[in-house]
């Protein structure tokens, strides 16, 4: 039944799975005389009476070569569909390439710095400007801003913060801390919770210095040297911590004895500013008495000496100006010799001239 001739045609360079690929039909498979081939397809004399006599019909490789051609295909042997191999290495190249350039390339700017850690562990602290490392994950960079000043509020109106003072009297103090990264890489590696601690450090240092002042002192003109001392012990402190942060300054918000006690502390400060007024008032007059006691002595010194000069001109101008000084405010009557009038009314003279000075002027208004 030709199965030779099938064998040989699997096995051909030239031919396909049905016979040759040309139009020489030598070694085409034997058909059943109805113009098939052996699987019941039409055989090349049907096929070529179909396609109008001596025109030839493309081959099923032909038409794999152009499939994997349309879809990208490398015009060789494998599955239709298949994308070029090229272009997988292309792609892997380029993804390689960006990859290299997001984690080796770091862009600083002047207020941060970045930190550089290599396989977790600190490796190196990048300045501004355009860094290099080995990529990820080999080089991981932190970038950390140390020149934003951060601020820890501490006490509150709704939450009392009782300290002692040195006299053995409580106050609430609310106050806030400002501080900054001074070394990034201490403040990423060397505390688990740098805020935490910041904060617990400033509560033990504002306890500690108010603890050696007064209560007078804590709420009064010494405000600003507590909070200089506070910030002071935070930084050393936080330096033997070797935390990596720069205190910036402490600032006190609030100084007040306990809300329970409030109103009858405002009560004793106000007597005692009462007190402070009046002892300043009599201080006062007690400088004006002394001022004016100084100036009669001196006066009293410039008469003395002109009485040493000529004592009876000066008896007589001491007596004048001393019975001027007493008669002048009481009512006098004055009596004369006989045969004049014996009564002067000097007093009612002086008021009807009193009261006639306010008249004049309202007439010459109405004129």
């Amino acid at each position: 039944m030709g199965w030779g001739s099938r064998v040989r045609g699997f096995f051909a360079d030239s031919k396909g799975p049905w016979g040759s690929s040309g139009n020489d039909d030598a070694d085409a498979p034997v058909s059943d005389g109805r113009g098939t081939g052996p699987w019941g397809e039409p055989g090349p004399q049907r096929r070529r009476a179909a396609a109008g006599g001596g025109a030839s019909v493309t081959s099923l490789d032909d038409l794999l070569r152009r499939g994997r051609a349309r879809f990208g295909g490398n015009g060789g042997g494998g599955l239709p569909g298949r994308p070029d191999r090229s272009l997988i290495l292309w792609a892997v190249l380029g993804f390689i390439a960006v990859w290299l350039l997001f984690t080796s390339v770091h862009s600083i700017s002047p207020s941060q710095r970045g930190v550089v850690s290599r396989f977790g562990r600190y490796s190196a602290t990048l300045g501004p400007g355009i860094g290099l490392t080995l990529p990820s994950p080999i080089d991981r960079v932190q970038k950390i801003d140390v020149e934003n000043i951060r601020n820890v509020d501490l006490g509150s109106a709704n939450s009392e913060d009782l300290m002692l003072t040195g006299d053995q009297n409580i106050i609430d103090i609310a106050y806030s801390v400002r501080w900054n990264i001074r070394t990034p890489e201490l403040y990423l590696f060397q505390l688990a919770q740098p805020e935490e601690t910041i904060r617990d450090v400033a509560e033990s240092a504002m306890r500690s210095i108010v603890s050696r002042v007064s209560l007078e002192d804590a709420m009064g003109d010494r405000r600003s040297d507590i909070e200089t001392q506070v910030a002071e012990t935070m930084q050393r402190i936080l330096d033997g911590y070797r935390a990596g942060v720069q205190v910036q300054g402490v600032a006190i918000k609030q100084a007040d004895p306990p809300s329970a006690v409030n109103d009858a502390f405002k009560e004793v400060t106000a007597a005692q500013q009462d007190a402070q007024s009046y002892m300043n008032q009599a201080r006062a007059y007690a400088l004006q008495l002394i001022a004016k006691a100084q100036g009669e002595a001196t006066a009293f010194d410039k008469v003395y000496e002109q009485y040493r000069l000529s004592p009876d001109v000066t008896k007589r101008r001491m007596y004048y100006e001393t019975m001027e000084q007493v008669l002048s405010k009481v009512d006098k009557t004055i009596v004369e010799a006989p045969g004049v009038t014996p009564y002067l009314p000097l007093p009612e003279i002086k008021r009807q001239q009193r009261q006639q000075q306010p008249a004049q002027p309202q007439r010459e208004a109405q004129q």
